[in-house]
């Protein structure tokens, strides 16, 4: 590992994303296509590696939310079909089309828009219509019957703009991590009522769409024409105590190192503000990690780290650089012991659920906060297979 900075880093296992996107692609119906969901940089595990072991393995289509993330795969060799979950300004359309990249159709006025960028650009722009059935955030409104108006008027009106091809629609589920909630079925019926009212207008779709990673989960007949997996291709649940039908693999560990060791007398101040005192004489370790790493500072006093397989806690407030472990039941550990923040280390583990519990949030978050100048190292068949390092491409 001499080739990358040995302070603080991820390493992500391709294998153990290979293996989540075959347990989902063996649990889908057959008749499904899987859309990856690599977001966000992967959820923060890297997006170009990520992307390429799915196309490798099979994957249809890729979900991004942006179009510079989208470009980002296309710089990357992915050659298949890429969704924009988000907003593109409409101006971009002239790189929408050239790159071939399908952008979300969210609402009438932004079809009006992009559909006179793109017949000023000279092309067609493939879209895929967004449905809002309850989540309330983007789409074509229809949360019932009397919405049925405006939405033909304008998702009808939206098809019929020039420079624009519809290929698909979809909707997102609120509360599918919840398998004993009614609304997820509430929200597939309106979908699948507004898809109707839609086609008895002439508006068809060749791609039907709406279960996420929960959703697919947990009501398998609504996978449709395709579903959109997100947090359980990096082998993260999709909520805390959800059974799950498939087995996941956690495909990032975070690590840094020990590099400072010191005894300090009874009642020592430690960091910021002083809220840490030791209670006896203690054996504490610095550690290269702290917030702008992604490793927050309401984990200070909380969270463990993993020192030669055991524990040791974090006292004092974690850093912006730096954060401090009580390694006094670790008389072993020394300066230059590699450290595990997230992962494995002999029998014990720390899981991103238990540090985003620690935060007071989800393990969605706790992936994607994992800051930019953290390294992405990534290995196959346990070889160190590439790296990615955002402050020195």
């Amino acid at each position: 590992m001499s080739d990358f900075l040995k302070r603080t880093w991820a390493e992500v296992d391709l294998d153990k994303i290979e293996k989540n996107y075959r347990a989902i692609r063996a649990y889908v119906n057959p008749r499904s296509k899987i859309m990856t969901v690599v977001k966000a940089d992967g959820y923060g595990h890297g997006a170009s590696f990520a992307a390429k072991t799915f196309d490798e393995a099979g994957a249809d289509w890729f979900a991004v939310s942006n179009i510079e993330e989208a470009e980002q795969l296309r710089l990357s060799g992915i050659q298949k079909p890429i969704l924009i979950l988000g907003y593109t300004p409409p101006e971009f359309a002239a790189e929408l089309i050239a790159k071939q990249i399908t952008q979300t159709l969210f609402s009438l006025d932004y079809a009006q828009q992009l559909s006179t960028a793109a017949v000023q650009a000279g092309g067609t722009v493939d879209v895929h219509l967004k449905l809002d059935t309850g989540m309330s955030r983007i789409g074509f409104l229809y949360h019932g019957e009397a919405d049925t108006s405006a939405l033909l008027h304008d998702a009808c009106g939206a098809a019929k703009l020039p420079g624009l091809r519809i290929g698909g629609v979809f909707t997102h589920f609120a509360v599918s991590d919840e398998p004993g909630n009614p609304f997820t079925a509430l929200q597939f019926s309106r979908f699948i009522h507004a898809i109707e009212l839609l086609e008895e207008k002439g508006v068809h779709f060749a791609l039907r769409h709406c279960c996420n990673s929960a959703g697919l989960l947990n009501y398998p007949d609504m996978q449709l024409d395709m579903v959109r997996p997100g947090i359980i291709l990096y082998g993260l649940t999709p909520a805390v105590g959800m059974p799950l039908p498939i087995q996941l693999y956690p495909a990032m560990s975070l690590k840094t190192t020990l590099f400072q060791t010191k005894m300090l007398a009874a009642d020592t101040p430690v960091s910021y503000g002083m809220t840490y005192r030791t209670p006896s004489e203690r054996r504490l370790g610095t550690l290269p990690i702290g917030y702008a790493d992604g490793y927050p500072r309401s984990l200070s006093g909380k969270a463990d780290v993993l020192i030669r397989g055991k524990r040791a806690r974090i006292v004092g407030r974690v850093c912006m650089d730096q954060c401090m472990a009580d390694i006094t039941d670790i008389p072993e550990a020394e300066s230059g012991d590699e450290v595990t923040v997230i992962g494995c280390d002999g029998t014990q583990a720390i899981p991103m659920e238990e540090i985003a519990a620690h935060m007071g949030t989800i393990n969605y978050e706790t992936a994607c906060l994992i800051g930019k100048r953290v390294p992405r190292v990534f290995f196959k068949g346990g070889r160190q297979v590439g790296q990615l390092n955002y402050i020195l491409p």
